[in-house]
């Protein structure tokens, strides 16, 4: 799957690691450091990306764990990818292919009905009206008063956010940074005042609102608002009636593929395929991916400054760039040393929120899913196979009860579940006729207070849980299991360094976004130790496979070493 040369690092590799001096290395192979090296090289950078593990793609990455069958291990869906990445870099002709689903959701219900949603505007009334009339009619008017917020959201998500300037007290910089300041906000205004007040009220009233009285406020039938709030919580340990969680609601539109809003596609070859598309990019502008090289700790100078980092083999790599796509919490309190940092932005490291409720199952099947809801057994994939698949989400209810277990210590007793069979669609990721099921489940405690998850008995008894739920739905599924890949909080942080198991690099409440992320005063991907950078999910605009923050810090970094070196 991947190229030969990136799998392994030779002695000579590593010799030309320590003979040269880059000009700006990579710590980590995730989708965002592999996009902040193809901008750097692009921009004429000789650049390294060092990658711990033997793969590259971190979170967004495909391995075959049982023989036949390709996982997307932790990321399984895309829609968030910016489309100025995705033209910039030229993803397509680097062999990104993007599989549009038929459905967009689909919700079987244990008495026998079901919920299916997507691109048909009439068959989704249709299909709403068989709960409430009432909301078949507002479901067109929900989803256009978010598609008005779009614009702006596109503004924020593309644009760096406008902090202190750090590093270069020089007057000229002061009015550069001044003059670019006055730019974004007048940008900024001028996409409110398109708004107007009244819709610009609507969106502060969703920012801050929890997303069960955003929900209720459109809708009566319990189904619908189960399926929109699992927007809301995917990832998180927040309850649906936690403020401000109602902000993510915002990516049932936010996605998009092709140009089509609220599309989440699968990816031809599994999410690894996004990685490679990317890392193609930037091997082609001159960057160079090495495998199995993990950084134990950066090199800093006397002054302060960066001076490159040190391989756990002893290997020490110079450079006067590093940008890290690593966790915050990984950088700063693993990589860099403490003395080198000043003690309130260590405070803010120490006391983010990295809570995670999240346990990846990857599934292997000898035969499609069968809902019962569905009627008879038809051995082909229908619209349903093809969609996001909401399991034990029927209710408001279900949801809120699955995250008080968590809250409780323990893990749901009926966990939510996002069901996706990307095989359906692809058929490059399994044998003939046989599946990948991915099962994103909620929620799990990083420590339970009712075991561990370093027990293997607890783990099975958690994933058969799971399976007998989804049997309750789709009978004969636990039957039909050839194999499984699961993944706990520890589990995520152990093997793709996702602290807390977080799979956003730290929390997306929004005292944890925007100037806040990924600490106060330093949401501008510089940090306190001059020459490093965060390019990683922990930075502004966050999580999700998005590239956002790998293309914004490889701007500043870019723009950064052409003023130092002119």
């Amino acid at each position: 799957m991947w190229r030969s040369g990136l799998n392994s690092r030779s002695t000579t590799t590593a010799q030309a690691l320590k003979e040269k001096k880059w000009d700006a290395l990579v710590i980590g192979s995730g989708h965002n450091g592999l996009t902040a090296a193809a901008y750097l090289a692009r921009g004429g950078l000789s650049v390294a990306v060092l990658e711990r593990r033997h793969v590259i793609g971190g979170a967004a990455v495909t391995e075959e764990i049982i023989p036949g069958f390709k996982f997307s291990r932790c990321s399984y869906l895309q829609s968030l990818l910016r489309p100025s990445v995705i033209r910039e870099l030229e993803l397509k002709r680097h062999g990104l292919k993007l599989l549009k689903p038929t459905a967009t959701t689909f919700t079987p219900c244990l008495d026998g009905r079901y919920l299916l949603l997507g691109h048909d505007d009439e068959r989704n009334y249709l299909e709403i009206s068989k709960f409430s009339k009432y909301d078949a009619d507002a479901f067109p008017r929900y989803e256009n008063q978010l598609y008005k917020f779009c614009k702006l959201m596109d503004f924020v998500l593309d644009s760096q956010a406008p902090e202190t300037l750090h590093w270069d007290s020089s007057f000229t910089a002061w009015m550069r940074d001044k003059l670019e300041k006055s730019v974004f906000w007048a940008q900024c205004l001028r996409h409110v005042m398109a708004l107007g007040q009244k819709d610009m009220v609507n969106f502060m009233d969703l920012l801050l609102s929890p997303t069960s009285k955003v929900l209720n406020k459109w809708f009566e039938s319990d189904i619908l608002k189960a399926v929109l709030a699992g927007d809301a919580i995917v990832g998180s340990m927040a309850s649906i009636h936690t403020p401000g969680s109602g902000y993510v609601l915002l990516h049932h539109v936010m996605g998009e593929t092709d140009g089509e809003r609220n599309v989440w596609s699968h990816v031809e070859g599994g999410m690894g395929s996004v990685s490679t598309a990317i890392s193609n990019a930037a091997i082609e502008a001159g960057a160079s991916i090495m495998t199995n090289a993990e950084v134990s700790q950066l090199m800093i100078g006397n002054s302060g400054t960066i001076e490159g980092v040190l391989l756990a083999d002893g290997t020490r790599v110079r450079s006067s760039v590093v940008l890290s796509n690593a966790t915050p919490h990984r950088t700063f309190l693993g990589l860099v040393p403490r003395d080198a940092l000043p003690e309130d932005f260590l405070r803010a490291i120490e006391n983010s929120d990295y809570n995670s409720g999240t346990t990846k199952i990857n599934v292997a099947v000898d035969k499609l899913p069968w809902f019962h809801c569905c009627g008879s057994n038809n051995t082909e994939a229908g619209p349903q196979h093809t969609a996001t698949i909401h399991i034990c989400s029927e209710s408001m209810d279900n949801i809120g009860s699955a995250c008080q277990d968590a809250q409780n210590g323990l893990p749901s007793k009926r966990p939510v579940m996002e069901m996706t069979i990307p095989s359906s669609l692809d058929k490059t990721i399994s044998p003939p006729g046989k599946h990948v099921v991915s099962l994103f489940t909620q929620y799990t405690p990083y420590k339970p207070s009712d075991g561990s998850w370093e027990n293997p008995t607890y783990r099975e008894a958690y994933a058969k849980r799971c399976f007998s739920l989804i049997d309750e739905y789709a009978p004969g599924f636990s039957s039909s299991i050839i194999g499984y890949d699961m993944l706990t909080p520890p589990d995520l942080e152990r093997e793709f360094g996702l602290t807390g198991g977080n799979i956003f690099h730290g929390a997306t409440g929004l005292d944890s976004l925007f100037f806040m992320r990924p600490a106060k005063g330093w949401s501008g991907y510089r940090t306190p130790v001059r020459g490093l950078y965060l390019c990683g999910s922990g930075t502004h605009p966050g999580g999700g496979v998005m590239a956002a923050p790998g293309r914004n810090a490889a701007r500043i970094a870019l723009r950064d070493f052409k003023k130092h070196h002119s």
